[in-house]
């Protein structure tokens, strides 16, 4: 079975700086990522959180849902909360047809702060470790054919980002926990991504694909920028712009037999980076290097 390319929307819209494309309609986003080639889109803040409303607007344009991000706090309230809070969105990804939820605990998380810079995030993914897993063998819709459990992403600014993080949490979890690769994410907390794959190769269900700007990174590193300024200036562009091996990373899931999303997730100003533009740079980097690798990528017919 092939693999699949996706999108997120964060090339037209930004949900955590809504200053960046935040007047640009969802039915552009979605016109757009068809045009560029895209088989499905994640979700963002601009879409319909009920299936009867969700559903006619994907159909419109021919996409799929591909997954939705989730944001924990289970560093804030216990088990039972968590996944009470979880069902709504778990059980409209599943009604969606999507198998795979990006999971990411945000308690205390820096990443939206305009003014805090990284150094000064909180690595908490340690304590609660049981939690987590009792929140992901438990927090899926019981009736059958619910899909793959929750996916943790690392994510900059949470508790999960440096490789050591990563390798830590998957030591102490089984395969209730999958891992979301985020090749750009990783890269900008000094880890290497096709280390990464190499050594969770099997525990890999969901792919992020960004890449980075390496000048932009040392810069944002020397001077310890928070987050978005890093995003404003430019650190984080489409597969194939910057400095990510990405034929290593999709060669060792092509070996593995990877058969999730490859979704295009690159936080740029749209001012600078013209979407469509991006989208398709990154859609057809993917396809061509994923198929010279052996992971043969869907084609999306256009509508």
């Amino acid at each position: 079975m092939p693999v699949r390319i996706g999108i997120n929307p964060l090339t037209w819209t930004n949900d955590d700086m809504p200053e960046l494309g935040g007047s640009t309609p969802l039915d552009t986003c979605l016109t757009e990522a068809k045009l560029a080639g895209y088989d499905g889109m994640e979700l963002g803040n601009k879409f319909p959180r009920t299936e009867a409303a969700l559903r006619p607007v994907m159909a419109r344009h021919a996409l799929t849902v591909v997954s939705g991000w989730y944001s924990a706090r289970l560093l804030e309230r216990d088990t039972a909360a968590e996944i009470a809070a979880v069902q709504d969105h778990l059980k409209l990804l599943k009604a969606m047809g999507s198998t795979t939820m990006v999971f990411a605990e945000v308690s205390r998380a820096v990443h939206g702060e305009r003014t805090v810079p990284l150094s000064r995030r909180s690595a908490h993914e340690r304590p609660r470790l049981g939690q987590l897993r009792r929140t992901h063998r438990r927090g899926r819709p019981p009736s059958r054919g619910a899909g793959r459990a929750p996916r943790l992403p690392p994510s900059h600014g949470d508790g999960v980002e440096t490789q050591a993080e990563i390798d830590r949490l998957m030591d102490a979890t089984g395969p209730e926990v999958g891992l979301l690769l985020d090749t750009g994410h990783l890269t900008y907390a000094g880890g290497d991504p096709l280390a990464a794959a190499k050594k969770h190769a099997g525990r890999i269900v969901h792919v992020h694909c960004k890449d980075i700007r390496q000048d932009v990174l040392a810069q944002a590193k020397a001077e310890d920028w928070p987050f978005l300024e890093a995003v404003l200036a430019g650190v984080f562009t489409v597969p194939g712009d910057g400095m990510v091996d990405y034929p290593g990373v999709l060669g060792v899931l092509a070996r593995q037999g990877y058969e999730g999303w490859l979704v295009v997730e690159a936080e740029q100003d749209p001012a600078k980076a013209h979407p469509l533009t991006y989208a398709r740079m990154g859609h057809d980097y993917l396809r061509k290097t994923a198929s010279s690798v052996g992971c043969k990528a869907q084609i999306s017919p256009l509508l």
